[in-house]
């Protein structure tokens, strides 16, 4: 009787102690609830979807979920599920590698009897100032040094940019028409350069609906015509410049408006970067002495029987973890799309956006039970409309990262909106914010928000989103 009383007693005392996460996740559950609710009711969601899971970060234990089996347009949100792929496929580390050589035979004149070629495998960060190593002056001053230094002091031949890894430069199906002229519709190749896109610099009319002219470009494409119907618009307006082109088109097409008072580069995408890439470096052969015999070119140049290759110059990319920070803190679409195709070619030496798409379908199909009609993505980087994920599949990826080697480096990836670390997402009538929370009590969640075809402003919905999102504070 005695140990009876004092097991009860014993019971009693610690009870509470025990009861407390559970009090405190009830707690936290009732306040999401009432949060959405309110959320909820709101009429810019009479004719839309919005759906919520959010995760306890420390159990994985779902602490409320509404609609979580409803695959919703993700736009950028996309890039934590290609992100987390990446990290786990091809590792922190990985780089992409440039090979520059030369075919033929170099003379004791110093006159190439060949081609000089540069080879990619896919490196989105070729060309790209967003890191000191890899800017376009950078990487061209590299490769004339190599070429001197390896005595050649002429060219018979040209200079070619071999983007035939992955077929040729192209777009990702599903992408519309309005996008792929701009610097974030950019297509993506084996061979990318610059991040596939050219900046226009506009002088405004002094006059409403007069044309606002093209002062310059932020690199020479006089290899293209570009036809400008742009004309200035109201102070005020802003950007509302479009480009329409596509792969390997001759014509580059600028429209729209240009507010009288802006002052901003509008960036357009190149049409064929394997070729950009060549006709940059032949034009800065020549400004140092060194002609070539013939026009620079892109793959198609290249004869169909093997030619050998004499390195000159291996460049390196910065590894994936950098990669990685950028493309999730600028969102960058073409990044999505080279990450997406190198898991497919290094897995399984597959080309294609689709094939990779379907790679990272099965790949978390296995890895987390997660149905292909739960990631059902077109993409790699959101970009597209027809792109259908659910909140509780993204979570559940999100979840997953944090108990991986790489965690460190995804978790610093992620730009902070709110005050919350998190990935946002916007595209045409689709808003989603993913990430990771510590609110005041010390509780960790993993959360994903989306909302798909809301009525109003853009502005006004991320603003309830994050009323909303604050209660995980």
């Amino acid at each position: 009787m005695k140990t009876s009383i004092s097991l009860t007693l014993l019971s009693i005392c610690l009870s509470p102690l025990y009861s407390i996460p559970t009090f405190s996740q009830s707690a936290t559950k009732t306040k999401i609830e009432e949060a959405y609710r309110q959320f909820e009711k709101d009429p810019s969601l009479k004719n839309g979807t919005a759906s919520l899971s959010v995760f306890d970060a420390s159990t994985g234990t779902p602490i409320f979920q509404h609609n979580q089996e409803i695959g919703l347009a993700t736009a950028s949100t996309m890039k934590i599920i290609t992100a987390s792929t990446a990290f786990d496929i091809l590792g922190k580390d990985f780089k992409f590698k440039t090979n520059l050589s030369y075919t033929g035979t170099i003379q004791a004149d110093g006159v190439l009897h060949g081609d000089i070629i540069i080879e990619g495998s896919g490196d989105p960060t070729l060309g790209s100032n967003r890191y000191p190593e890899t800017s376009e002056e950078q990487i061209l001053n590299k490769w004339i040094y190599a070429i001197q230094n390896a005595g050649i002091k002429e060219i018979k031949g040209r200079i070619i940019g071999d983007d035939s890894r992955y077929q040729g430069y192209k777009v990702p199906g599903g992408w519309i028409w309005s996008d792929i002229g701009n610097y974030y519709g950019a297509g993506v190749s084996s061979l990318n350069w610059r991040e596939n896109a050219v900046g226009v610099v506009f002088t405004p009319n002094d006059a409403l609906g007069k044309p606002a002219t093209i002062q310059k470009l932020t690199a020479d494409l006089s290899y293209i015509k570009i036809t400008n119907e742009v004309t200035t618009g109201k102070n005020g307006s802003g950007d509302n410049v479009y480009a329409y082109s596509g792969p390997y088109a001759t014509n580059i097409y600028i429209r729209g408006t240009y507010g009288s008072d802006l002052k901003k580069t509008i960036e357009i995408s190149v049409p064929d970067p394997a070729y950009d890439v060549a006709f940059q470096l032949t034009k800065a052969l020549k400004n140092v002495g060194i002609k070539t015999a013939e026009l620079p070119s892109n793959s198609k140049a290249i004869s169909t029987t093997e030619i050998s290759r004499h390195i000159l110059d291996t460049h390196e990319s910065p590894d994936l973890a950098a990669i990685i920070y950028w493309f999730n803190q600028r969102s960058i679409n073409l990044y999505g799309e080279a990450l997406l195709k190198a898991i497919a070619y290094q897995t399984a030496q597959k080309t294609e956006t689709s094939e990779g798409a379907t790679f990272i379908q099965k790949y978390w199909e296995n890895k987390l039970q997660i149905n292909s009609s739960e990631l059902n993505n077109q993409d790699g980087s959101g970009l597209s409309p027809q792109n259908r994920v659910t909140t509780a599949a993204m979570n559940k990826i999100m979840q997953y990262a944090q108990s991986q080697s790489w965690f460190p480096e995804f978790y610093k990836s992620l730009p902070e909106y709110n005050n919350m670390k998190m990935k946002s997402g916007t595209i045409g009538g689709a808003l989603g914010y993913t990430g990771i929370q510590n609110n005041s009590t010390g509780q960790k969640f993993t959360f994903t928000l989306l909302v798909n075809n809301y009525s109003g402003s853009t502005s006004a919905m991320r603003k309830r989103m994050f009323t909303l999102l604050d209660v995980l504070k």
